[in-house]
């Protein structure tokens, strides 16, 4: 044995240790960390299957048009927390919320989700005007939602298993639909900061890859206006390095694109517990 080999050995493991993160690798039976610039070709192809970037593929027994599992608020990253993801920072402001909803087991509780969307509009209005188009489009709605649940039936508007079944029950589903559009827009919002989070460094058209995220979720559900009008507004749409440094400042790219990713899988969680809910109730269809 050579007098270093054990020292190779151990710098060998521990950049190991900080490529794959804290999740296990596939062989030891659990997922393997999808981390910006380690994918192979292979690797890469797989996980195109996904529909949103580098995120956890699951694709058996989930429900239809479900988007795959993401690393959600349990990713470490690499360093120590930006604070973008601290209480006053804007992403972490934005997830917290929105993890909060998810606490009710199997439902999704509906103060939390929306005080998740008002901090979620007021990150992304400032990064450019299709986020000002989307965002207004989102307010309308959420003070939709807060107006039931401030209402004489607000305690039928506590969670969102609990508001289907009471507007099944009177036969007046405007508040399932209102979120079911405000559903679509926060699929649309997680595939545009999952893209953008796994994308190159300095790759200049994150423009192109929210404007691909919107044709897959939002643009079948708009008129041929509308879906032009967006397709002008992503031309302004800033590069990927200005897109992180709003979005986590004084953070380096690829901290910031760690952290922009740990929120798109927050986002991510709560899309797909809600598409369970809306597909096992039929009501996917409503708008």
């Amino acid at each position: 044995m050579y007098p270093d080999q054990d020292k190779v050995l151990q710098e060998v493991q521990e950049q190991e240790r900080l490529v794959r993160g804290s999740r296990p690798s596939s062989s030891d039976g659990g997922y393997a960390v999808a981390v910006p610039g380690f994918f192979t070709p292979a690797q890469s192809k797989a996980l195109s299957d996904c529909g949103s970037g580098a995120q956890f593929c699951t694709p058996k027994g989930q429900v239809p048009f479900q988007i795959p599992q993401g690393l959600g608020p349990l990713e470490a990253l690499e360093h120590e927390e930006p604070p973008c993801l601290g209480p006053q920072g804007m992403l972490g402001r934005a997830m917290r919320p929105f993890l909060a909803s998810l606490k009710p087991p199997g439902d999704v509780e509906l103060s939390q989700y929306v005080a998740g969307w008002r901090e979620l509009i007021r990150f992304l209005t400032p990064l450019g005007s299709i986020f000002t188009f989307a965002t207004r489009e989102a307010s309308t709605k959420v003070e939709a939602l807060e107006s039931r649940m401030r209402s004489p039936d607000a305690a039928h508007y506590t969670s969102l298993a609990a508001m289907t079944a009471w507007e099944r029950q009177t036969g007046l589903l405007s508040g399932s639909r209102t979120l079911l559009l405000l559903h679509r827009a926060l699929r649309w919002s997680q595939l545009c900061l999952s893209r953008v989070a796994t994308g190159t460094r300095g790759d200049p058209v994150a423009g192109v890859q929210c404007s691909d995220a919107y044709r897959t979720a939002l643009a079948p559900h708009h008129p041929w206006l509308v879906q032009q009008a967006a397709r002008l507004a992503f031309l302004a749409f800033p590069g990927r390095t200005r897109f992180l440094e709003m979005a986590c400042p004084g953070t380096r790219e690829t901290d910031a694109g760690a952290a922009l990713a740990r929120v798109a899988g927050t986002l991510e969680d709560v899309y797909n517990r809600t598409q369970s809910l809306l597909a096992e109730r039929d009501l996917l269809d409503l708008a």
